[in-house]
């Protein structure tokens, strides 16, 4: 992040100059000033700046103009207005329009001093929020869908691949492996259908006559309790994308009817007669075993190849553990506290997340990551903060065991600095964080402690109570 640099926006010389002068001397920051909204958004497209102050009232692009324009352009920069005693109600409408704060005029020169060092305090923060999302997103994303696993990017490259066809799509994997966000996915990378809806169902939700009701719609009195007509999702989906999830669980009776629609591409509502068209592309999601469920008479094998046209299958997170550390980066920024830096997770933590089943795969590494974020006091996610269920279930790797998938020096790395972690903590909790006792034991110096201590951020207090 380049310096701070700080803008006065005020039609008033005397005020411009007056302000300028007191944080150039009070903060050390480089403060330029413009003379009204014009010049301001000439200067924000020029060059960044960390805060804006404004004053509302000014000929030309007001400051009420400039917050919009701001807001409008999503510059990262924050915004303090300051505002005579006649326009309160102005002051109150920026506040609402997102803007940081505001002073009446003549502002307080300590209070105003005190309100820019909070305020490029928390804009420190957002930047750096901003930054790291980028920083993880750009590396390991496609259309919002996070991971570094070759098996991933085989689905990625996939979907690019079908993207702007109309072929329906068939998802398999276990629940929580973000089936609807690989769909989710395809419905934007179609350039034909990004603009319609892309409408959802989770079929495994409603009962039969439920269900038909939620997919065809039904008309006026066709049953008790039908008031109104109703639209269904096939209809808000046209010219869109429909998302079946749990295909697997729909009725053999509504199968039938499914089946009619995905071959005419057309059908009835309820109670109506007169068939309706429809443009959909149909993306089906299963956690089932379909050719299991065919074998038992409970899914029709003529469905079941209709929607299994192009084939999708996600790998569950126990096999995608390079992804767990970019998911929980991703987990830390979106449950950090307001104004505050996500949390870092620590080493032992780390390892637990990564050597743990998953049986509820992503969902579940999200929750855990929420219930972390929530918990901890300090910004470090220990073992404490994890569920008890994850920390107490492992998937049973063996840490030297050979995995041809991460190159050899990679591999002896990470076995070398587990090992190490655990053999210092060991020696930590034993001499209850006396560096000189420890160092005693280990047979390493005082500073090859100290050095390791902070490279691996271990807190010594933590062992002084045994």
């Amino acid at each position: 992040m380049g310096r701070q640099r700080i803008l006065i926006v005020d039609d008033l010389a005397d005020t411009r100059e007056s302000l300028q002068t007191l944080l150039q001397l009070s903060l050390g920051l480089e403060v330029d000033t413009a003379e009204d909204g014009c010049k301001a958004l000439s200067m924000l497209n020029e060059q960044p700046y960390s805060l804006v102050i404004t004053d509302l009232r000014m000929p030309n692009v007001s400051g009420m103009n400039l917050v919009h324009e701001i807001q409008a352009k999503r510059l990262p920069c924050t915004v303090i207005v300051t505002t005579g005693h006649g326009s309160i109600g102005d002051a109150v409408e920026a506040m609402r329009a997102g803007v940081y704060d505001f002073l009446v005029k003549p502002a307080d020169p300590e209070r105003l001093v005190l309100l820019v060092q909070r305020a490029l305090r928390e804009r420190t923060l957002l930047d750096e929020v901003l930054a790291l999302r980028e920083q993880i997103h750009g590396r390991h994303t496609f259309l919002n869908v996070l991971s570094k696993n070759p098996k991933m990017h085989e689905v990625f490259e996939l979907i690019s691949h079908i993207s702007d066809t109309s072929a329906t799509v068939l998802i398999r994997g276990e629940t929580g492996t973000g089936k609807e966000q690989v769909a989710r996915a395809i419905h934007t990378a179609s350039a034909d259908r990004q603009t319609g809806q892309f409408v959802p169902v989770n079929c495994a939700a409603f009962n039969q006559n439920l269900l038909e009701s939620e997919l065809f719609g039904h008309e006026k009195g066709s049953f008790t309790g039908a008031e109104r007509k109703r639209i269904g999702r096939f209809e808000q989906a046209h010219r869109g994308t429909l998302f079946l999830d749990e295909i697997g669980d729909v009725p053999m009776s509504m199968q039938v009817k499914l089946l009619r629609v995905l071959q005419e591409r057309r059908f009835e509502r309820v109670g109506g007669a007169e068939p309706i068209e429809i443009d959909v592309r149909v993306i089906a999601a299963t956690h089932r075993n379909m050719e299991e469920l065919i074998r038992e008479g409970k899914f029709r094998d003529d469905l079941y190849f209709r929607l299994n046209v192009v084939r999708i299958d996600l790998p569950p997170l126990r096999d995608r553990s390079e992804d767990i550390p970019v998911l929980v980066s991703h987990f830390c920024l979106k449950f950090a506290r307001p104004g505050q830096k996500p949390p870092e997770v620590s080493p032992e933590a780390m390892a637990i997340l990564k050597t743990a089943q998953w049986p509820g795969n992503i969902r579940q590494l999200e929750n855990a990551i929420e219930r972390a974020c929530v918990t901890t006091r300090d910004g470090v996610i220990r073992p404490a903060n994890l569920p008890r269920d994850i920390s107490s279930r492992t998937n049973g790797r063996n840490p030297f065991q050979v995995d041809l998938s991460r190159s050899l020096p990679e591999q002896l790395s990470g076995i070398t600095s587990a090992f190490e972690q655990r053999y210092l903590r060991k020696a930590l909790r034993r001499t209850r964080g006396h560096v000189g006792k420890c160092a005693k034991i280990t047979g390493l110096s005082r500073r090859s402690i100290t050095d390791k201590i902070a490279q691996y951020k271990i807190n010594k207090t933590e062992f002084k109570h045994g």
